[in-house]
């Protein structure tokens, strides 16, 4: 798990040392910087070469992330060339990689303490969720409801993903659904029932009823049904309970909507959580429904009770009051939660990020209120008044 992060020179990010928790959710209007902090952990996983001293900036079709040139990556009105990151993890002393600047190039060169080989002395802890395949990243831009879906096992077995946009999805869920999830704080309240003949409780773990318990919350009485139709194709449909008659027919994902699907990618990550994992999320409110985003919130709070960490992204008031909503209830400790508010700062002779460090109480109250943060109900309101 990450301890702190701290990135100097960096995109938009002048200077800013983060101490991370479980839970670590990104505030802020577009294009204060809040991109920056994720690209800058996807750049480290994606930089095979990372022990050489070798920063990939452009992961290509299959990457996390594609920045561009050097140029692109340099906080432009830095008075030096080149920029550093600071990486600690839990139990292990912090890494400081310092990297130069090449015009045009598309890497980073570090600048080494090397042993003969060219390899750092101190070289990171590759074994750490954020290299290996306990890991989720899902990009704001997922793939649209679709009813054929791609498949790879490399993937789903060997990387225990879902994809960027979600790609995996269908595929995963196929081959690991029956498979129970790891944290009993994530079985919906609805998991219990009784066998009417012995009349002994009966809770179902699996994930795929995880999965459409909690999409209920989203859509009620809505069901995932996967069917693998070939070996790069499996179809994904739903259903919806119909009272005294059990289910309606099989719908393609194209005909009920984007939310549902966008939810489902979320869903999954959220509920396929291994102990020691990490979650990047951006924008987990897409396309659904106010009521839908806060109970998502109350489901990455559930998740951050647990030996995860989650770095969200959201631009969603009931996102936040979800996750609020279970510090209040005990569903996570407030020690683990704490919130990022990303702003731009305009100066006469330079632009940054400036980064509010905001905690959350036991009641839900924030310990900082910036402008901007969640009056825009209260800002339409007063003007219909």
């Amino acid at each position: 798990m990450i301890k702190s992060l701290e990135l100097n020179g960096f995109k938009s990010i002048k200077k800013k040392h983060f101490k991370l928790k479980n839970l670590n959710i990104l505030l802020g209007l577009n294009g204060q910087g809040k991109s920056s902090f994720i690209q800058s952990l996807l750049v480290l996983r994606q930089s095979d070469k990372l022990a050489q001293g070798e920063l990939t900036l452009n992961g290509g079709e299959n990457g996390l992330a594609n920045i561009g040139t050097t140029k692109d990556a340099l906080y432009q009105y830095s008075k030096s060339e080149g920029f550093s990151i600071n990486l600690q993890f839990f139990g292990k002393a912090a890494y400081l990689m310092e990297f130069d600047y090449k015009i045009d190039a598309d890497i980073f060169k570090q600048i080494l303490d090397s042993d003969s080989c060219g390899v750092c002395k101190c070289g990171i802890d590759f074994t750490q969720s954020l290299f290996n395949n306990n890991f989720q990243y899902l990009n704001a831009q997922r793939i649209e409801p679709k009813s054929l879906n791609i498949t790879s096992y490399s993937s789903v077995v060997d990387g225990n993903s879902i994809g960027k946009y979600g790609q995996y999805t269908a595929h995963y869920i196929e081959l690991r659904g029956n498979e129970d999830i790891v944290f009993d704080n994530l079985l919906h309240k609805d998991s219990r029932t009784f066998d009417t003949v012995t009349n002994e409780e009966i809770i179902n773990k699996t994930l795929i009823n995880q999965i459409n318990l909690w999409l209920g919350e989203i859509s009620p009485g809505v069901n995932v049904c996967t069917t693998k139709i070939s070996s790069d194709y499996v179809l994904l449909e739903y259903v919806f309970k119909q009272p005294n008659f059990g289910n309606t027919n099989r719908y393609k994902p194209e005909n009920v909507g984007f939310g549902i699907s966008y939810a489902l990618h979320v869903v999954t990550a959220l509920l396929s959580s291994k102990p020691g994992g990490l979650i990047i999320i951006e924008n987990p409110e897409s396309h659904i429904h106010p009521r839908g985003q806060a109970e998502l919130g109350k489901l990455i709070a559930r998740v951050a009770k647990n030996d995860v960490q989650l770095i969200i992204e959201t631009h969603s008031d009931h996102v936040l009051n979800g996750i609020r909503v279970g510090i209040k209830n005990n569903d996570v400790n407030k020690s683990r939660v704490i919130a990022f508010y990303f702003k731009k700062i305009v100066e006469e002779s330079e632009q940054y990020s400036k980064i509010i460090d905001i905690e959350i109480d036991q009641n839900g109250t924030l310990s900082e209120y910036p402008k901007n943060l969640l009056d825009e109900w209260s800002n339409q309101l007063s003007e219909l008044i």
